[in-house]
């Protein structure tokens, strides 16, 4: 488990439309070392609801991690990293890009925005399972997060 989050489980926001992205994330953080709350969310303005604690989720536990996909219905990733990264109550929580996209200007334009990293999705299941079980090594075991 991991000391800097004092024992209690890391509370991870996905934003993703994907049902297989999701299914494969949460298959391989299901068997993670470290304890964690993987909540999901399908498009961007249902993540800002989330992340302000606005209608149903009133009740939402502030993420310590935050997986981002950029190609999204409603309000699309970029403009969801923007509103994070330019609320004061918001802009310390990581974010990770967790995208199809390979485009040069997407991964210049979310960093220039502040995202924490930017990693492409493979297409091979296998690779996908490797890549979420890195994310989850490096941000969940080895990064002292911000606390809540």
């Amino acid at each position: 488990m991991n000391s800097s989050r004092g024992g209690r489980p890391i509370q991870i926001l996905m934003v993703e439309d994907n049902p297989d992205d999701i299914e494969l994330t949460v298959e391989a953080l299901k068997d993670a070392r470290v304890a964690n709350h993987l909540t999901v969310v399908q498009d961007g303005e249902e993540a800002l609801s989330y992340l302000r604690s606005r209608g149903k989720y009133a009740q939402a536990v502030r993420p310590d991690l935050i997986l981002l996909d950029l190609n999204m219905p409603r309000k699309n990733g970029r403009d969801v990293l923007r509103d994070i990264k330019n609320d004061p109550k918001l802009k310390r929580i990581p974010v990770v890009i967790l995208t199809t996209s390979q485009a040069e200007e997407d991964i210049l334009h979310t960093y220039d925005l502040h995202a924490n990293c930017y990693i492409t999705k493979p297409v091979d299941f296998n690779q996908f399972l490797k890549v979420v079980r890195s994310i989850e090594d490096f941000w969940l075991t080895v990064v002292k997060l911000p606390p809540r």
